[in-house]
């Protein structure tokens, strides 16, 4: 099974710090947590929206928590979907709007979440990308 230590989320961090570099979308806040939806990792990158660092937290959290993308949590969270209503859970920390994805070990457990804001749900998803596909590489 794959922890994810404060190296591995090191490693997924600068992964999506150098996406945002290499690219047009505005600074971000990158949170790694692990199996436990502990935080293990954090950054915030110069000039983030300082309500990033919470909404980024909670894409960690509802991708470990409920071991779904924030995607698949949107699409299923809509008005008469089987989770709708779910965003008002948890004391409000699952968030139903993309950026945040489930860490799987290669036996498909989840082992962490990864969680980004800052940019448009479509910027946040790409660099929250960067960061997986770094995670799924190492």
């Amino acid at each position: 099974m794959t922890e994810v230590t404060l190296d591995v989320a090191t490693e997924i961090i600068e992964a999506a710090e150098t996406h945002v570099g290499d690219s047009d979308v505005p600074p971000m806040c990158i949170a790694v947590m692990d199996e436990g939806a502990n935080l293990v990792g954090f950054h915030r990158m110069d000039g983030a929206l300082l309500a990033s660092i919470d909404i980024a937290q909670n894409k960690a959290y509802t991708a470990v928590s409920l071991q779904l993308d924030t995607e698949t949590v949107h699409e299923v969270s809509q008005p008469g979907e089987s989770l709708y209503g779910i965003g008002e859970t948890n004391d409000g920390r699952i968030i139903t709007f993309g950026g945040g994805f489930p860490l799987e070990d290669d036996d498909g457990t989840v082992v962490g979440g990864v969680g980004v804001s800052g940019g448009s749900v479509d910027e946040d998803v790409e660099v929250a990308q960067a960061g997986l596909e770094a995670f799924e590489t190492d």
